[in-house]
Order: structure tokens, then sequence, then C-alpha cells
């Protein structure tokens, strides 16, 4: 009986040791169930509070007039509230600053995950986080004092402070992002890849273009999302930099006012549950709709090319 005993004790401490592993991982499994327990409630919070007050304005004004309306005018008696402008404003400038900031988000991240020497990445790529971190009243001020002047002078236009100034703003801000997660995304793919295409006679740029790319596409879809969520509700660089005219653009120097802008610049002098008070935050549901529904896309786009790149590899 004696001679049993130590392995007893043995097998009692291991049963005790699994355990309290065991109940750290539940422990831990919980917080996190319980962390992303919070954010959903908090969105789900956020989306509640933007309906009960952006919703009371359909009472008395037609769906028809509030999208399809060309004009603002909240101050008048009784208001005015078609925000087709500021729905074109932000798509306009969504659209035009993605355009730029696509390539030029997506090639620097190529060279520097497959061309440049690790000295250059290693130095490059800090600066480019560095400058995503920098605050968007900053940029604003920038494109409000040097570039502005600059577009005036240099196109002729009535004024600097229009669509063209705030994408090239958006555009130097969403970059940064776009190039960090997209790089990200290309260290990612398997070395292995690389080396079986560049054994089958591929050339680096083939192998680039052909292996690479394709295998980190989904990365880089999330990279582009992740970059045009933030132009599409960026508030202060639109609100110092697009010139805050109602209005449809006709070209690139017209001046406009995107929906975050007006949201920004108009609650504090919308009287509480006035007519503007509730427009104001049914353009903040309307705007929640937009972003909901281009993440959504965004993701299938980026869920399918996944499934695409892992099949045919």
């Amino acid at each position: 009986m004696g001679a049993f005993a130590p392995w007893s004790g043995i097998t009692l401490f291991s049963g005790n040791l699994m355990s309290n592993r065991l109940f750290k991982e539940k422990m831990v499994e919980r917080s996190l169930f319980f962390t992303a327990l919070i954010s959903l409630l908090a969105l789900a919070g956020i989306v509640i509070f933007l309906f009960m007050e952006g919703m009371p304005l359909f009472a008395h004004y037609s769906l028809t007039d509030f999208f399809f309306g060309e004009l603002w005018y909240p101050a008048e008696d009784p208001g005015v509230f078609g925000i087709l402008p500021l729905i074109t404003g932000s798509l306009a400038v969504t659209l035009l600053s993605s355009v730029l900031a696509i390539p030029l988000g997506v090639l620097p991240a190529i060279y520097l995950n497959e061309i440049a020497h690790s000295n250059t990445r290693r130095i490059l790529k800090p600066f480019i986080e560095l400058l995503a971190a920098l605050p968007s009243v900053v940029l604003g001020f920038l494109g409000m004092v040097v570039l502005a002047p600059f577009i005036q002078s240099a196109f002729g236009a009535d004024t600097g402070l229009n669509l063209l100034n705030a994408a090239l703003v958006l555009t130097v801000m969403t970059v940064p992002n776009i190039c960090s997660i997209s790089e990200d995304a290309l260290h990612a793919v398997p070395n292995s890849l690389r080396e079986g295409s560049l054994a089958l006679g591929a050339t680096k740029w083939q192998t680039i273009v052909r292996v690479v790319v394709p295998a980190a596409v989904s990365g880089i879809g999330t990279a582009i999302m992740l970059g045009m969520s933030r132009a599409i509700g960026e508030t202060m660089v639109v609100l110092m930099c697009a010139g805050g005219a109602g209005i449809i653009p006709d070209s690139l120097f017209t001046p406009i006012r995107p929906m975050p802008a007006s949201i920004a610049a108009e609650m504090a002098e919308a009287p509480f549950g006035s007519d503007h008070y509730h427009a104001l935050f049914a353009i903040g549901i309307v705007l929640f709709v937009f972003t909901f529904i281009f993440n959504i896309v965004a993701y299938r786009i980026a869920a399918k090319h996944r499934q695409v790149g892992t099949s045919s590899l």
C-alpha cells in the first residue's frame, strides 16, 4: 500500500493542475464573452438612440423630400430638410479620396514587403504608422491653411475649400492605414508560396502579381475597407476643408458639405426636440446605414476573394 502512495499524490497534483487550468480557461472565455457582449450592447444602444431621436421627423415630413430634396434650410419656418446634396457630397469625397488612396497605399505596401531591403522596411514602416496617428484636426488645418490657397491660385478656383481639397486631405489621412494593414497582409503570406513560384521559373514580378497579391487580397481588401470607412465617416477634415456649401457638386472645385460636417456644424445650434434636431439625427441614421452597407459589401467581397485564393492555391 505504501508503495503506491507517491503515485497517488502525483495523480492528485496533476488533477488539481488540470482543474486549475480549465478554470482559468473558462474565466478567460467568459471575460471575452462579456467584453464582446458589452460592445454589442453599446452598439445596439447607439442605434436605438439614433432611431429614437431621428424617426420623429418623418411623422410629418416626407421621406421622399428628405432623401431627394436639393434644399437644406433648417432655419426656415417650416424647415426644409433635403439631404441629397449632403449624400452626394459624402459619396463624391469618399470615392475621389479612395481612387487616390488605394494605389498610393497598396503599391508602397508591395514595395516595402516584397522589394525593399529589410533595413528600409524597418525604417519606413514605423514612419508610416506614425503618419496614421496624426490627429485629423492637424491635417484639416494644413489643408485649410496650406493646400486651399495653393488649389485656388494654381487652378483659378473661386475658393480653395472644395471637393478636391477635402479629398486630398482625406487621401493623406487614409493612405497610412491602407499601407500598414496591406503590408501586414502581404507579410503574412507564407514564404513557401514565393519559393515555389520562383522554383517553377516565374520572375519576381510574376510571383508578386500572380501569387503573393492574390494570396493577400482578403487582407488588402480589409485595409481598403477600413480606409474608406474612415473617409466616409470623417468629420473634422470635411468640416474644415470642404467649403460647407450644401449643393450638389458639378466639378472638383465645388464647395460641398458632407453629412458628418452638417451634423458637427449644426448640432449645437439646433433646439432640443425641434425638427432641425431630429433631422440631424436622421442624417446620422443615413450615415450609419451607408457605413453598415459598405462594410457588409466589403466583407463579402473579401470573404469571396479569400475563398477563391485558398481554393486556387
